[in-house]
């Protein structure tokens, strides 16, 4: 071999094809767009997608090295998975499997047209203010013209 000399096959290299390989359902339950990369350990992803967390043990998106996917809030999506080699874990990316996995699902809430009858409606909050007098004039005590005056704050 000659020093930086490169040797290349007279085949083509494919990588995984011997892997197991399983597809499953993934949802987004949460209120923003979440990326899984390509090596990361599916199970220790972000805890907002629903998916079954122990069939996917071991197993990371089978894409290429580098890219990712991108999952949209309250979007499904079926992606391809392909077995992880060796301990089938990624060291340092693991979430605790002895805690419970907080919900991230979204209660609908009803909505009610401005104005229906029968519906109470919260007065919104409201800026208070404050009335400055900007004058190198000096104020008497006398005169409530000139005095600068406040506008009541309501406590909240």
């Amino acid at each position: 071999m000659i020093p930086g000399e490169v040797r290349v096959s007279t085949e083509p290299l494919e990588f995984g094809t011997d892997a197991e390989k399983i597809t499953m359902v993934v949802v987004n339950d949460g209120d923003r767009p979440i990326q899984i990369g390509s090596h990361l350990h599916l199970p220790a992803a972000n805890p907002a997608l629903t998916f079954d967390r122990e069939a996917a043990d071991g197993f990371r998106l089978d894409i290429p090295s580098g890219t990712s996917v991108r999952f949209e809030p309250g979007v499904s999506r079926t992606v391809t998975l392909i077995a992880l080699g060796g301990l089938k874990r990624v060291p340092g990316l693991q979430i605790v499997p002895d805690e419970d996995l907080p919900t991230h699902a979204r209660e609908p809430k009803t909505v009610m047209p401005f104005g229906t009858p029968g519906v109470e409606v919260e007065e919104p909050l409201r800026a208070s203010s404050v009335n400055v007098r900007v004058s190198d004039v000096p104020v008497e005590a006398d005169s409530p013209e000139d005095a600068a005056t406040t506008v009541e704050r309501t406590a909240e």
